[in-house]
């Protein structure tokens, strides 16, 4: 009975179906990802880009594979520092073998979709360790010292 008014509610107010309810996806979840790629395109030698079908590789799916494959992270583990599930994490680094895979073999060309990406510090004064927010500004200074000698790190952002 309250399904039903649930229904005819969404169903007046929404234009929604109970069909099309029952099928909508969950909203994507963000992910913690660490990556400032320089590179955002490769494509094989002597071929124009005109003539290559290229495959997309978002920024979560390049940031499971640098954790996956490049450090060697554990599902579990990389799953930790990208905050999501473990079932997650798979689903995302099997996503992305299989598109490099694909461009491999049949002669793709990958492009990275550049996005938000947030980047840890570590300070040389302190040892202080802190998470720039995505697209912001390099940061003019530590912000529990004030020392503005820090570099750029890939794996120390505090976790939690």
């Amino acid at each position: 009975m309250l399904f039903t008014k649930l229904q005819k509610f969404f169903t007046d107010i929404f234009g929604i179906s109970q069909q099309r309810m029952l099928s909508l996806p969950r909203p994507k979840k963000n992910r913690h990802v660490l990556c400032s790629p320089d590179t955002l395109y490769f494509k094989p030698r002597a071929l124009p880009l005109r003539v290559l079908e290229e495959n997309v590789l978002a920024t979560d799916e390049l940031e499971a594979l640098r954790l996956a494959d490049l450090e060697g992270f554990y599902h579990e583990g990389a799953a930790v520092r990208m905050r999501i599930s473990r079932q997650t994490f798979g689903n995302i680094v099997k996503s992305a073998r299989k598109k490099v895979a694909d461009a491999l073999i049949n002669g793709k060309a990958i492009r990275i979709q550049s996005g938000a990406c947030g980047t840890a510090f570590i300070c040389d004064g302190c040892a202080h360790i802190w998470e720039s927010e995505a697209l912001a500004d390099r940061p003019d200074a530590c912000p529990h010292c004030s020392s503005v000698h820090f570099i750029r790190c890939h794996d120390s952002a505090p976790l939690g």
